[in-house]
């Protein structure tokens, strides 16, 4: 099985996008996080979830989680307001995600193998033969969907 067979639609931002709505997708369709594209359609990013949660907690509770304790549900329900007037670029900055990219004929292992080596969720697939990283994103492949491919033919063993 090849990457042009595993990849599927998957929502994309641009780095101009708003943070808010960049978070609204991510938890109505569930994501593990978001694929960042450039107006041509070319791997930025991947904006994990765990960035925009990081974004709406205050530095001082990430640095003493105790103190979370202290915030109240409605309390809590405010904080997503920190995100108001951002960009998906605000939230970039200090350090990109970068987005790994398999070209369509990208085998199983080697789609794992580069999912694996970057730690991300999710591996883009573009459709530029000799180099990925500059083709248009025509799908991605999420980690769940590559072992929901894998594990029937692993068996019980």
């Amino acid at each position: 099985m090849r990457a042009r067979e595993l990849a599927v639609d998957y929502p994309t931002v641009t780095p101009d996008d708003s943070a808010m709505d960049a978070a609204r997708l991510l938890a109505a369709q569930g994501l593990p996080g978001l694929v960042v594209v450039d107006g041509r359609r070319r791997a930025v990013a991947v904006l994990p979830g765990s960035r925009l949660v990081r974004q709406i907690v205050p530095p001082h509770v990430r640095d003493d989680p105790a103190l979370a304790r202290v915030y109240d549900e409605p309390h809590a329900d405010r904080l997503c307001a920190r995100l108001a007037g951002r960009t998906v670029a605000d939230l970039l900055e200090g350090g990109r995600t970068p987005l790994p990219v398999v070209d369509p004929g990208a085998t199983v292992m080697e789609i794992a193998s580069v999912m694996a080596g970057a730690r991300s969720p999710v591996v883009a697939v573009a459709d530029d033969e000799r180099h990925p990283e500059k083709g248009t994103v025509i799908g991605v492949i999420t980690a769940a969907h590559l072992l929901e491919r894998i594990l029937p033919a692993a068996g019980d063993g």
